[in-house]
């Protein structure tokens, strides 16, 4: 393939010593041929591109190294002496830059070659970079491959061009240029029949109604009026261009316009339904030892109270082993909370490094952060208003409060049930891990009562839990993390983006049912991985805790 220019005074290159030159190069064999490519970059941005359509049979892995080649031999042709090397081939960047040892008796000869052109150079990298990255390359290696040359035919470079709008629409000005059809007719025969009313266009629909064709003065105009007008009913896009049609307007884009006019009204932003679908795939989180992670939440104020005047459950829940620990209390105060974690959690099952809980003042305070760090422990609070945070305490408090219900009789005796509902708990195998939570921590299973009155073969069923213990748990994550995901849209966001953030219901307002759905608009400053978001408002005041970007819906302006 030439790959002369038809400008050859405009597209010479002189020798440029200034700054780093850049290469591109890509390989490509298939049935019809073998082709390579190169793109070698100067330090001013300018690109000159090479194509070479290779005449003898080689691997994808010669074609590469063929490519490669061929852009170091240009470049020492353009005295670019000091040069960046890039190419999607792992193994060629990595045998060249002496990380791999070619062992292919195919590909030795080339790897010397290189190795002998390299000391031409001042300065040489060369660096993988993965395919979505040298699309220029891989285009030429791909275009050179396929054609088939003629001997003497020369193919000059491809001119691309760019076009906005579909080649259909042909503007006024064009159409002037070209020479009219001179014929027999008056000069309103051709628009006849768009004309109905002095200067104004009319657009026949499949059902014989005609349409005025507006500009986009009125187009504008007609969009909002019908949308945020004296009787406009804020509709969405669909619906507000064809209620503009059924008013009997028309323009090309209509459907388009009335989309992009919903998105940036304000009102409808902030009324809009709650979106309730995930922004972020599941993030499962896993403890690495027992014992070492502790969820805390607190069941109550319970109705009625229990005999000894206890209303409030506090529950602990180890994240690797599932077991729970509970203490009923008149008053959850901080003294309790602390008495609590040294008692049922520090004394029992050691230091945890980590523990996780709500944003309650009992739950953390100035005694709370003394024993934290006295202990040297983690103290973690997940967001406000979202307890999926802490979904293994949540659950836990769930089961307790279930199994409670099923256990009471007089329904102020269940302080009284509560060891015996918490044994039922840690005997019960958990979906999570595959066994119970009395087994992982003691490596065994209990003695029920039942057993005592009827004897069971204890071996026999260690056994068969020896055997499936570890087996459910990969397999359940992953079916929960499937069907977690089939529910989520994925949104992310940047620093800078505009969102508005879901009302806190449970604040009072004084609009009542006419409240809106959002508040905002509020600026994100800081975005994580995990789908966390820092916002700040218009002012630029930061908000002291994150919230989770399920919370938050993009503001469009």
């Amino acid at each position: 393939m030439d790959s002369e220019f038809p400008d050859e005074d405009v597209m010479i290159v002189e020798e440029d010593n200034q700054g780093r030159w850049k290469l591109y190069f890509d390989g490509a064999a298939n049935a019809v041929g073998s082709g390579i490519g190169a793109v070698l970059v100067s330090p001013k941005g300018q690109q000159t591109p090479i194509a070479v359509k290779l005449g003898f049979d080689c691997t994808n892995n010669m074609t590469e190294y063929e490519a490669c080649i061929v852009g170091l031999q240009a470049a020492l042709e353009f005295g670019a002496y000091e040069l960046e090397v890039f190419g999607d081939s792992l193994l060629i960047v990595s045998q060249t830059n002496g990380e791999w040892q070619a062992r292919d008796p195919k590909l030795i000869p080339y790897q010397r070659y290189i190795s002998r052109l390299i000391p031409k150079f001042k300065y040489v990298t060369f660096t993988y970079t993965p395919r979505a990255h040298n699309h220029f390359a891989d285009a030429l290696a791909t275009l050179a491959s396929l054609i088939k040359l003629v001997e003497g035919d020369d193919v000059r470079p491809l001119r691309i061009e760019t076009r906005d709008i579909p080649a259909y629409c042909v503007c006024i000005e064009e159409c002037m240029n070209v020479e009219a059809e001179i014929d027999d007719k008056p000069w309103y025969y051709d628009i006849k029949r768009f004309i109905q009313d002095r200067e104004f266009l009319y657009k026949r629909t499949h059902d014989a109604t005609l349409l005025r064709c507006v500009d986009a003065e009125e187009a504008n105009r007609l969009i909002q009026e019908m949308h945020a007008g004296l009787m406009g009913a804020h509709a969405n896009g669909p619906f507000l261009a064809r209620k503009i049609m059924r008013a009997g307007y028309y323009w090309l884009t209509m459907e388009r316009d009335c989309i992009r006019h919903v998105q940036t009204c304000h009102k409808c932003q902030m009324y809009q339904n709650s979106k309730n679908a995930p922004p972020q795939y599941l993030h499962t989180m896993a403890s690495p030892w027992p014992f070492s992670a502790w969820g805390m939440d607190v069941i109550g104020a319970i109705t009625p109270k229990a005999s000894n005047g206890h209303e409030f459950i506090l529950v602990a829940i180890d994240y690797f082993t599932k077991w729970v620990e509970a203490c009923s209390f008149k008053n959850v105060t901080q003294v309790a909370v602390t008495r609590f974690v040294k008692n049922n959690i520090i004394c029992r099952y050691g230091m945890p490094e980590m523990l996780i809980t709500d944003n309650a003042s009992n739950l953390n305070n100035r005694m709370m952060d003394q024993l934290c760090q006295q202990f040297k422990i983690q103290h973690h609070n997940s967001a406000p208003y979202r307890p999926k945070m802490n979904g293994a305490v949540e659950a836990a408090n769930k089961n307790v409060k279930k199994i409670l219900s099923k256990m009471t009789e007089t329904y102020k005796d269940w302080h009284e049930h509560l060891p015996y509902a918490l044994c039922a708990y840690r005997t019960s195998v958990r979906t999570s891990v595959g066994a119970t939570p009395y087994s992982l921590v003691y490596g065994m299973e209990a003695v029920l009562p039942v057993e005592v009155e009827i004897p069971s073969l204890r071996i026999l069923s260690q056994t068969q839990a020896g055997r499936s213990r570890m087996g459910p748990s990969p397999l359940y994550q992953r079916r929960i993390e499937r069907a977690y995901n089939k529910k989520a849209r994925p949104r992310t966001f940047q620093p800078g983006d505009l969102v508005l953030k879901k009302r806190n219901m449970a604040l009072s307002d004084p609009r009542g049912k006419f409240a809106p759905s959002y508040e905002g608009p509020y600026v994100v400053k800081k975005a994580f991985s995990g789908g966390a978001i820092i916002l700040a408002d218009m002012d630029g005041e930061e908000f002291r805790s994150p919230i989770n970007s399920d919370s938050v819906i993009k503001y469009h302006v």
